[in-house]
Parts: C-alpha cells; structure tokens; sequence
C-alpha cells in the first residue's frame, strides 16, 4: 500500500520540510501555523523538572506535537535514537535517562536544526550524544544496533512512510522499542490536499488515519501496537484556519508504543 499519491513531488515535500522547519530554527519567536517552544511543551506535558534541564535554545525551537516519553521504555544503559531530532529537546531528555552508559543519536536533514541542536548539546554539558544527518526513510545506523526508537511529529512528514517504519524496524536490536508521537487523522484527506508540498509541511496533510497509521507500524513487523495518549495538538494554534482545517480532518496527536520481536 502507498502513502503517497503519484502527484506528488517527494523532493518538493522534503524541501518544503526542511525551508519551514529551517525558519523554526532561525526564527523561534516567529508565530508559525503549529505550536512551538515552551509552552507547547508544557501543553504536551513535558514536566517542568525535565524542561529546566534543557538549554532554552533548545526549547525555543521545539516543535514536537506530543510528550513521547510517557511511555517510559528507556532504561539505563540504552542505545537510542530520535528520528528527526529538531533542537534536541528529545535527545538531551533520552540522554539524561540512558545516563552516560548509554548513547543517544539524533537524526536529521534539516542544517540549521542539526547546528542548532549540536550547540544545545554542547552548552548542555552532554558527552554521549551524537547528531547524524539523515532522513527517516533512510536512518544512516546499522541493523540491529538500537534499544529504542523515538520520534515526535516526524512521520506525518515523511511521504514513504512505510520505509520509515521499515527503517525503524531494522535498526531496533530483537525486543527493542519504539515510542512515536505523531499527528494522525479522524477522516482522508483529499488527493489534491495532498499533492499540495506546502501543506505536507505544516503537519495536516501528509497524516494518515489513525488505523491507516498503527497498521503501517504493524505492517513494518511491530507487534504489542499500543496508543497510550491522545491530545488535540492544534487548539493551541494561533492561525483559524489551521484550527479549522485539523478540526474539519480531525488531526490530533497520538502517543503510541511497539516492539520488535
């Protein structure tokens, strides 16, 4: 099965990807179509304690859409890596649960994001944290070379999504976990909504159904398949017609878990 509709231009929707969240970077206090920085991540419920660990550099520039970390699957020790891994929010939070007995990679394709997150990274004092460049359809880790999988509002971006699942599947060691936060939809969205670049960047259109979604991850071989939290990501969006284009779909967020057997 295909996510992807033939009309549309996978290199536009990277492009459209990385210009917009390249401008997240450079521009943090710029109002954008989704939620951003700190007070996004205390709507999502990023604890305080966490948050104050982090650079506010980092924070200023998040653009998660959930709190992936309430599944609590990483444990001491842990070799992880966060597909699309922004200003590094998520990388420092995985690093400090791993401790420095564990490594924790970021992967990501946007230049800004990736300078941004290895300045937070380095003011952060971390040593066991490394950032690659890379995409989601093609995590550049060995097979079998990670515990846990962590990614927030990634693949909603990613027109192969099967190849990400798929990508995510190969990299995880046998047992290994994933713990995905990401945008999923109530109904389709149109064929020519989605053959639209721009709008695959601002987190609606490239977004499956919810069942559409958790039966990719299964497809790519997970198994214990589990949604654990659910949250309207776009009422704290400051543009209507954002809110009324994700009501109209019925676009929230999904916290889910999986295994690999």
């Amino acid at each position: 099965m295909s996510t992807i509709t033939e009309k549309l231009d996978q290199t536009q929707v990277l492009d459209a990807v990385k210009h917009m969240y390249a401008d997240v970077a450079v521009n943090p206090a710029k109002p954008f179509h989704f939620p951003t920085g700190l007070n996004s991540c205390r709507y999502l419920g990023y604890p305080e304690e966490e948050l104050q660990t982090v650079p506010e550099s980092a924070v200023e520039s998040f653009a998660g859409v959930g709190y992936p970390f309430l599944a609590d699957i990483i444990q001491p020790g842990d070799t992880v890596v966060d597909v699309g891994s922004g200003s590094g929010v998520d990388v420092l939070i995985a690093a400090r649960k791993t401790g420095t007995g564990g490594k924790v990679y970021g992967i990501d394709m946007t230049p800004q994001m990736i300078t941004k997150a290895e300045e937070n990274i380095s003011n952060a004092g971390v040593s066991h944290v490394q950032i690659i460049e890379g995409r989601a359809d093609r995590i550049p880790l060995d097979d079998a070379s990670v515990d846990v999988v962590t990614s927030n509002g990634v693949v909603n971006l990613v027109p192969e999504k099967e190849e990400a699942f798929r990508e995510m599947y190969r990299i995880l060691k046998p047992g290994g976990r994933i713990q995905i936060a990401d945008i999923v939809l109530s109904k389709p969205v149109s064929d020519d909504s989605k053959s639209n670049a721009q709008l695959w960047a601002e987190c609606i259109v490239g977004a499956e159904p919810s069942r559409v979604y958790s039966d990719l991850i299964r497809a790519a071989g997970f198994r214990n398949v589990t949604v654990i939290d659910r949250l309207d990501y776009f009422d704290r969006s400051t543009n209507e017609n954002t809110k009324k284009a994700a009501k109209g779909l019925g676009a929230h967020t999904v916290v889910l878990t999986g295994q690999k057997e």
